[in-house]
């Protein structure tokens, strides 16, 4: 599924947002069922996140997010409950790559100036961010081509069955 943008509202997070706080750890049972996992999502860190995300919302969060484990399933129910992008200032290492291999799209930017419950227009295609209410905010970011077609594929596996090949 090719998306040239998204728009949706922001849900502001710190720093430091482990996978176990996205993934809670003592529901890691609920793995062979991410759809129902999906349903937890960041409770630990804001309980009402994963009753209240609107399909296209975006997590905002300050750097860090997504470190400690390798928890592949963290960014499958940040996906599966709807979220359109991540945009942090850092990302986890292993988790970064786990989310662009799963198909979520991850954005690596300034997020100071983005403020609880605004409402954002991500312009993939021009990779640059707006505000809905603020003429004046124009915020660019860099992804590379590669990430933007792995992602707009579903994930890395969906890519190489389409293509046959990693020749991005």
């Amino acid at each position: 599924m090719i998306r040239d943008s998204i728009k949706g509202r922001a849900w502001k997070f710190g720093s430091n947002v482990s996978t176990d706080s996205i993934a809670p750890g003592r529901l890691i049972s609920l793995r062979a069922n991410p759809a129902e996992y999906a349903r937890h999502v960041l409770e630990d860190a804001r309980p009402e996140f994963a009753k209240e995300v609107k399909t296209d919302d975006f997590i905002v969060a300050d750097k860090n997010f997504g470190c400690g484990s390798s928890r592949e399933i963290a960014p499958i129910i940040i996906k599966l409950a709807g979220v359109g992008a991540v945009l942090s200032k850092s990302f986890g290492r292993i988790f970064y790559r786990n989310a662009i291999n799963n198909g979520m799209l991850l954005i690596e930017c300034d997020t100071d100036r983005i403020e609880e419950g605004d409402q954002l227009f991500v312009d993939i295609a021009n990779r640059i961010i707006k505000k809905e209410n603020d003429p004046s905010f124009s915020m660019p970011f860099t992804l590379s081509d590669k990430e933007i077609k792995i992602v707009n594929e579903g994930g890395l596996l969906d890519y190489i069955e389409k293509y046959d090949s990693l020749d991005i």
